[in-house]
């Protein structure tokens, strides 16, 4: 039984161990596509076992609709734009128009290193997507960041699994920088973790961080042939037949880690964090040739590539047994993908790094006990009409956002477009009260065009 706490209650006060850290980090998941956040049509009981096992928030946010920006914050506990990365890294020309970097600078704080250098064996396996890719081949290595290993796709260099008959991956390996591997694209989850679970093996004695970061819930969906036929039901909907077959197989490799780690005697001592990095897929193609795109982000309104909840509100579990009780869901608590850099170092007992971080402490709340933020939040995307949109109109979202306590205002950089919803009441964002409540609008309007101007 799930059990909800609320501000105030403490639930876990007992002394901190130095943990491995696993971060899962999904592609596209939207916030009710696992079964522990809702979803009645499909199982995923591997991740439901993290939050039943440990604990649930409903109230976590990344800090971008899309990838690249969303991944650039968890590792360096800043907002992204302050690296010039607010869109997803493609070509050089598409960079350039955008104001764009090519790949994230290797000056930055960066988690992975901030831990490998306080002994911690270091590893990111999946999706990189923060430099490396199409025509940038200059990019630099994950281990450039920290990594002691790494394994990644097209959207980055050094060793990468390549997708067969993808034009991206063709690309990339033209560009040469790492050993290449050529796959169907359901076969790249299964090596990401039999890469993870070697590596678990090969440092079970010292402390581990390793990214886990499986793309096979992007679109598009291309599931292995035995986990389709598993969701037959849903052959008069094939993208969501696609979809979920895939999704039934993310579960079922995070189940083969929770295994491992169990066999190793080593789940007692692994704090695994698990979400998504923006909203689920929302192209007009769905929309063109079917009723509504794959994935789901309800109650919330909006998907991917809007500034809407259900672009940036994720699902997000944590599991630690040695220090986080089961069954927990907070309800309370804000938390945002910078948090994670601080929280992980203080639960590492790691020093932070000089560099100033956007993100605060969370890790109370990360082992069972509710807090309050004391920063207000704050989002950027989509500068321009070549900015990707979601193909539902009512899913285009204002380019700028915040979000300070149970309020979230929305409003253009230019101004235009102020939006107000009082999310306790108004989860979903169905009625804008600006205009009853003009002197919250305007208090925030003006922090969020001055936090817009500082970047």
């Amino acid at each position: 039984m799930l059990v909800h706490i609320a501000d105030g209650q403490t639930v876990n006060d007992q002394p901190l161990q130095r943990p491995n850290i696993i971060l899962i980090f999904i592609d596209d998941m939207g916030y009710a596509d696992l079964s522990c956040y809702g979803n009645l049509e499909m199982k995923t009981p591997n991740i439901d076992r993290l939050a039943n096992e440990g604990i649930k928030f409903t109230n976590f946010y990344v800090a971008s609709p899309i990838c690249s920006p969303s991944r650039v914050a968890i590792t360096t506990g800043q907002y992204p734009a302050r690296h010039r990365i607010h869109s997803f890294l493609a070509s050089r020309e598409n960079n350039n128009r955008r104001g764009m970097a090519h790949f994230l600078n290797t000056e930055v704080p960066a988690i992975a290193r901030v831990m490998r250098d306080a002994g911690y064996a270091t590893a990111h396996f999946g999706k990189w997507h923060m430099g490396g890719g199409r025509d940038v081949g200059d990019a630099p290595l994950p281990q450039e960041y920290g990594f002691d290993e790494s394994l990644v796709s097209f959207e980055g260099l050094g060793d990468r699994l390549l997708i067969r008959g993808n034009g991206l991956s063709e690309r990339s390996a033209e560009l040469g920088k790492g050993e290449i591997r050529w796959v169907e694209k359901h076969e790249m989850t299964p090596i990401y973790v039999d890469r993870a679970i070697d590596f678990i093996q090969d440092h079970q004695d010292e402390p581990i961080y390793m990214h886990l970061w499986p793309n096979d819930v992007h679109d598009r969906h291309v599931p292995n042939p035995e986990h389709l036929a598993l969701f037959s039901q849903f052959s008069n909907q094939p993208f969501k037949q696609k979809f979920y077959a895939v999704l039934y197989q993310l579960d079922q490799q995070i189940g083969r880690l929770l295994d491992s780690l169990e066999a190793l005697g080593l789940i007692e001592k692994t704090l695994i964090v698990l979400t998504s990095d923006n909203g689920p897929t929302d192209w007009p193609r769905y929309y063109e040739q079917y009723y509504w795109p794959p994935g789901s982000a309800d109650p919330f309104r909006g998907r991917k590539w809007s500034l809407y909840e259900g672009g940036i509100r994720m699902p997000f579990v944590a599991r630690w047994p040695e220090q986080i009780p089961s069954g927990i869901v907070n309800d309370s608590t804000i938390i945002h993908a910078t948090d994670l850099f601080p929280s992980f170092c203080q639960i590492a007992q790691v020093e932070l790094p000089p560099e100033s971080l956007n993100g605060e402490d969370m890790s109370p709340a990360l082992l069972g006990n509710p807090q309050q933020r004391t920063q207000s939040l704050f989002w950027e995307y989509g500068r321009d009409d070549t900015y990707l949109k979601p193909g539902n109109p009512r899913f285009k979202s204002p380019n700028l956002a915040m979000r300070e306590g149970e309020w979230k205002l929305l409003i253009n950089a230019d101004s235009t477009q102020l939006e107000l919803y009082h999310l306790k009441s108004d989860p979903a964002e169905t009625t804008n009260v600006a205009e009853q409540y003009p002197q919250i609008s305007q208090k925030m309007k003006q922090e969020v065009l001055r936090w817009r101007s500082s970047l």
